[in-house]
């Protein structure tokens, strides 16, 4: 009897996943513990290994398909000298919800032709270069930018001309110079992937039910930015030459967050009806952008490692995000959150909480600029930074005592180190 690769729940909220990719073919041997697929959860892409040997039979969800169904059968292993014709008429024990994926000409003409005018989609074009292979959307750009399609060469199906080949035709020049071209297409969707939705609805959620309030600072980050410095100075090289560690302002961030949510533990909680839950770990949450959303994988237990261990963590955990490969246990949790935008110029900005923590701390970039110090005007770097809180849970006072410890640890940095 042929064995059942069922969707697997890759973590504890998971419902449905998109099957991203088979590694395996049907036909193929299979091992146990070999990789055979790709699933797309609403945060990362993450690899299915196998449980059983045998052969990969049947094939039932194609990749590229959207939406499976936690446990439903996606594909049957034979096992050794199982006959194929176990296959024929197989009932599952779960039949798949998904949405099928459209096939990749579908994909590259569906943004346009959803959102042109439908007069302009009636339009005939049967008179117009009527013996050149084109699609009916490239056909029609190409009579609005005067261009003649027998000058394109098509790179579709049978040499068939599609928007992309008439597109860049014109970019390169092809058609009439100074013509105002406006683009048929207003708008183009851009569809929503599962972390996209798991987003909106958590920030949506935390906006209605979590009563926000704000506190900014700026801090002088000179002393800051020459313990980086000195830090990166004295690290040791490998054979090759490269530095054993790079420690960046925002790993210096991360630990005077630690240090201050030892001195304030009230800023490192979450609200419940019952009671001000307390976190005895100190997690911090550090926002990642990512392809399709925003992910933040977690440095554990932040206030008792050393910056060189925070540096390099950030570094591993932020690659794991981008290439998709975080564990569930990895960005799951957290007691706080540092969002940094100073990189993109940004000179000031509020986060929005992420429940259940009570605290969002977003930073800005750093800039010179003259102060005065004991009666002298000199120049600093100065960086704002703005708390985010959760009022049920931290009041103002909390939130001003926090802020002043941080500045503690950020101007005066080698209390970090000793």
């Amino acid at each position: 009897m042929p064995i059942e690769i069922l969707m697997p729940a890759l973590s504890p909220t998971m419902k449905e996943g998109n099957l991203a990719k088979w590694v395996k073919k049907e036909g193929d041997k299979i091992k146990a513990g070999e990789v055979i697929a790709e699933i797309e959860t609403d945060k990362a892409t993450m690899e299915v290994e196998a449980v059983d040997e045998g052969i990969l039979g049947k094939i039932l969800v194609n990749e590229g398909t959207e939406n499976v169904a936690v446990n439903s059968c996606i594909a049957l292993i034979l096992e050794d000298g199982e006959d194929k014709k176990a296959l024929e008429n197989y009932a599952s024990k779960a039949a798949p919800t998904a949405v099928a994926a459209p096939k990749a000409e579908e994909k590259k003409e569906e943004k346009t032709v959803a959102n042109a005018p439908a007069a302009q989609q009636n339009q005939s074009s049967a008179s117009f270069s009527s013996h050149v292979k084109a699609s009916p959307l490239a056909k029609r750009i190409a009579k609005d930018e005067g261009v003649t399609l027998s000058q394109i060469n098509g790179s579709g199906p049978h040499g068939r001309i599609i928007k992309e080949d008439v597109l860049g035709f014109i970019n390169s020049g092809g058609a009439a110079k100074g013509v105002v071209r406006r683009n048929p297409q207003e708008t183009y969707a851009v569809k929503n992937n599962n972390m996209r939705k798991v987003i909106a609805k958590r920030l949506l959620e935390s906006k209605q039910t979590v009563p926000h309030f704000y506190l900014s600072c700026e801090f002088n980050i000179s002393k800051l930015q020459e313990l980086r410095s000195a830090l990166n100075e004295v690290a040791p090289h490998d054979e090759n030459g490269n530095p054993a560690y790079k420690i960046s302002v925002n790993d210096l961030i991360i630990k005077a967050v630690a240090m201050s949510l030892k001195k304030v533990p009230e800023a490192n909680s979450s609200w419940t009806d019952d009671a001000v839950l307390i976190y005895n770990n100190i997690d911090i949450s550090m926002a990642v952008a990512i392809d399709g959303g925003l992910i933040t994988p977690i440095i554990k237990n932040a206030d008792q490692k050393t910056i060189q261990t925070i540096s390099t963590e950030t570094k591993q955990l932020a690659k794991k995000a981008r290439d998709g490969k975080l564990q569930p246990e990895e960005f799951q949790g957290g007691s706080f959150s540092i969002s940094n935008l100073g990189m993109f110029g940004i000179d000031n900005f509020s986060a929005i909480v992420n429940p259940p923590q009570s605290c969002i701390l977003a930073v800005a970039r750093a800039v010179d600029k003259p102060i005065v110090d004991h009666g002298q005007i000199k120049i600093a770097s100065m960086m704002n930074v703005t708390l985010s809180s959760d009022h049920r849970s931290v009041d103002g006072s909390v939130g001003a005592e926090f802020l002043k410890a941080l500045r503690r640890y950020i101007e005066h940095p080698i209390l970090m180190v000793v």
